[in-house]
């Protein structure tokens, strides 16, 4: 789930390094100026009650949540300020999984934290939280209460908070209210949701003492709230594909038919679904991250750790003509012109608006968040006029637009990345569509916060995906 590309391929940004460890280890010292935590005092504001603890992990072992109707209540039992669980990725974060999940039971108790590799989101959004409704609906006040005040923290990196996010979204889609806010423990590589909510890039050296500062701020901090993108897919049948995890095939493929189309639309159609919360993008920086996970997936020796992943990283846009275009073969070509059609609509607008694709563009970036890249702003801090000119407006994560916009080839990525030039500004959308069709390509690649996949292409019949904004928002904790 949490790769070395999320955010964008790491080739884009390995020339940040530097810059990017003092502005983390300047977070790490704001945070660290919130004074001394009680231990104790931190158990009382987010330690759920024993009973109520037992009763959610029972109904998860179960898979039954009907199994706690004879618990009874203590008649004195308060609900404590922040009831709180934590999803740790034990995966993520080198040596320091085990041990935060070791540090967090020992604050809050285990059935309060969760290891993702023994109990899954969905998991406990069935059984955990329905647990707690199943007693509420008995006429337990202190079960209600546990339930409306729940917080959520997740222990990990991009991909692991998506998919609690992901998890948590089917209570909007059950009428199941409220709906946790999630904070963040960056754990993972990219950690851009982490960073645009204000909970820093990477998990501090002094972890011992900061996992109760992190706690005592996902009690504190405000919510705020965080668009999240649907994405379907449509390729003709028969197309060979490789999907990520993040893609699902579906029966439903609804894409809008109020727009035409300059290639065939094959008879027989094979549909994928998924959502995005940071970035999709199509082009060589998703090529690149598509090369590096399967070197990754044969040859895991090679990647183990940060420095390593960047040179493979590097090496790969290299190789395969991020950098440097090989002299055979004809440069335009390679341009995602050649290939893509974009249509969007924009904000209080029902009508498809076409999109010219910039010329020597290679990869196209439809952003939700303000970070990218470890924390980059490719899309920038826009001044007023320009903004004004252009007809955008100052981009936030829940304004329910994507900012589009485009790299030409890694130098312009790398340029871009450490802010001494732009991106190629191209439009600010509430939805978007692409159709994608051979020309002098056999196949494209793309990739959704982080996870890569291969697309083949057909010269007669145009394969299409289509985002838009899902209608309700997540609930995020503040971190700042």
């Amino acid at each position: 789930m949490d790769s070395p590309s999320s955010g964008t391929s790491e080739s884009t940004h390995w020339l940040t390094t530097s810059r990017s460890s003092f502005v983390e280890s300047f977070r790490s010292v704001r945070l660290s100026g919130i004074g001394r935590i009680d231990k104790e005092d931190l158990k009382k504001r987010i330690l759920i009650p024993e009973y109520l603890r037992f009763a959610m992990r029972d109904a998860i072992l179960s898979e039954d949540v009907n199994a706690v109707g004879l618990i009874i209540s203590d008649a004195n039992c308060e609900a404590p300020e922040a009831p709180m669980v934590v999803f740790v990725n034990s995966k993520s974060g080198g040596r320091h999984g085990p041990f935060l999940k070791s540090r967090l039971q020992d604050i809050m108790g285990e059935e309060q934290v969760f290891d993702l590799s023994v109990v899954k989101p969905p998991m406990f959004v069935q059984y955990g939280l329905g647990c707690l409704e199943k007693l509420a609906s008995l006429g337990d006040e202190c079960a209600r209460e546990v339930r409306e005040k729940m917080r959520i923290v997740v222990a990990g990196g991009d991909g692991t908070v998506g998919w609690v996010l992901g998890s948590l979204s089917e209570l909007n889609r059950q009428n199941r209210d409220p709906v946790p806010p999630t904070g963040i423990i960056p754990l993972g590589t990219g950690n851009d949701l982490s960073r645009s909510f204000g909970w820093g890039g990477s998990f501090p050296f002094a972890w011992k003492s900061a996992i109760k500062r992190f706690l005592h701020k996902a009690v504190t901090g405000p919510i705020c709230r965080l668009d999240s993108w649907h994405v379907v897919v449509s390729t003709p049948s028969g197309e060979l594909l490789d999907l990520p995890y993040s893609l699902k095939p579906t029966e439903d493929c609804s894409l809008d038919k109020d727009l035409d189309v300059e290639g065939m639309i094959s008879e027989t159609t094979s549909c994928f679904e998924g959502v995005f919360y940071n970035y999709y993008s199509i082009g060589m920086d998703a090529q690149v991250a598509y090369g590096f996970h399967h070197l990754r997936d044969e040859k895991p020796y090679l990647a183990q750790g940060p420095i390593s992943n960047k040179l493979i990283y590097s090496g790969y846009g290299c190789g395969q003509g991020w950098f440097c275009t090989p002299c055979m073969s004809d440069p335009s070509l390679r341009g995602l012109k050649n290939i893509l059609r974009v249509h969007i609509k924009k904000a209080n607008c029902s009508e498809w608006e076409k999109v010219p694709v910039p010329s020597g563009v290679r990869a196209i970036v439809a952003l939700n968040l303000h970070h990218y890249g470890s924390g980059r702003n490719p899309w920038g801090n826009l001044k007023p006029e320009y903004l004004e000119k252009r007809g955008f407006v100052e981009a936030h994560a829940d304004d329910g637009l994507l900012e589009i916009f485009g790299l030409k080839q890694g130098w312009h990525a790398s340029l871009v990345m450490v802010e001494l030039i732009s991106a190629k500004h191209i439009a600010q959308a509430a939805a978007i569509r692409l159709e994608i069709r051979g020309g002098e390509w056999r196949e494209a690649f793309m990739q959704m916060d982080g996870e890569p996949w291969k697309q083949s292409m057909n010269n007669e019949y145009s394969t299409f995906v289509e985002i838009k904004r899902v209608p309700y928002q997540s609930l995020m904790i503040n971190g700042d």
